[in-house]
C-alpha cells in the first residue's frame, strides 16, 4: 500500500503513542505529537480508516491495525538505518541526524533499504540506542530502566537516549555521556529527583530529574 509522506508521519506517530497507551489514542494526543490542529487530525483519521491502517471508534480513540503497525515499523526501520548511515559514514553528530532521517525515511525503494542494511553490516540499533526493526518488522529490546529509577549505589550502562531533542544530546556530549558509558548513582535528591552520578568512574556530575528520566540504562551488577 502506498501512503503519502503526511500519512506515514501520522501512522508513525499513532504507533509510538499506542506503545504507551493501553486504550485508544486520542485525537488531542495525536495533534500534540505532530504539533497540528485537532480538526486536521480528524480529517486524516478518516483517510487512514478508509485505508484500513487504523480503526477509529468514537469515545474509544484510534487503534492501529496490524497492517498499520507493519507499515509504521518499516518507516521506523528506514529512519533508524539512515541515522546509522549519517553518523557512521557521513560523520554527522548524533544531535544532527533526526531531522535529516525524517526526510529520508519516506524513500519507497525496498531494494535500496535492503542494500543499505547490508552495507551497514545489519546494525541492530541506531546511534541513540533505539532498536532497528528487521525486514519483517520484528524488534528485539533488552531489559532497561531509566536512570531516574536507579537507587543509590547502583550501576548501569547507557543503552538509549531520545533522538528528538538536540539540546539534550549536545549536553550529553558536553559531559561525556555516550552509549556504553558506565554510570554509577552516588546520591538521589528527593526534592527534585536529581542525581549525583559518575560517568565511566570519572568526575562527579549532577543530573536534573528531567534528564535522568530520559537516560535508559541496562543494569550492571
Amino acid at each position: 500500500m502506498q501512503l503519502s509522506l503526511t500519512e506515514e508521519n501520522y501512522l508513525k506517530a499513532i504507533y509510538h503513542l499506542s506503545e504507551t497507551s493501553e486504550n485508544g489514542v486520542s485525537t488531542n494526543a495525536i495533534a500534540d505529537e505532530l504539533s497540528t490542529k485537532a480538526a486536521s487530525v480528524s480529517d486524516m483519521i478518516r483517510k487512514l480508516s478508509r485505508k484500513k491502517v487504523i480503526d477509529y471508534q468514537k469515545y474509544r480513540g484510534v487503534q492501529i491495525t496490524d497492517l498499520g503497525s507493519k507499515i509504521a515499523l518499516q518507516v521506523i526501520r528506514k529512519h533508524r538505518l539512515w541515522e546509522v548511515f549519517l553518523v557512521e559514514k557521513l560523520d554527522f553528530n548524533w544531535d544532527e541526524v533526526h531531522e535529516v532521517a525524517e526526510q529520508l525515511e519516506h524513500i519507497k525503494s525496498s531494494t535500496l533499504i535492503s542494500r543499505l542494511d547490508k552495507f551497514l553490516g545489519y546494525p541492530t540499533m541506531d546511534p541513540h540506542g533505539d532498536p532497528i526493526p528487521d525486514e519483517n518488522g520484528e524488534i528485539k529490546e533488552s531489559p532497561q530502566m531509566a536512570l531516574y529509577e536507579f537507587e543509590e549505589n547502583r550501576m548501569g550502562i547507557v543503552v538509549k537516549v531520545p533522538d528528538t531533542d538536540p539540546s539534550l544530546l549536545r549536553h550529553l556530549d558536553k559531559i561525556g555521556m555516550r552509549l556504553g558509558s558506565k554510570i554509577k548513582v552516588l546520591e538521589k535528591v528527593e526534592f527534585d529527583n536529581s542525581a549525583l552520578i559518575t560517568i565511566d568512574q570519572g568526575k562527579e556530575i549532577y543530573l536534573s530529574g528531567e534528564i535522568a528520566k530520559n537516560i535508559m540504562l541496562a543494569i550492571k551488577d
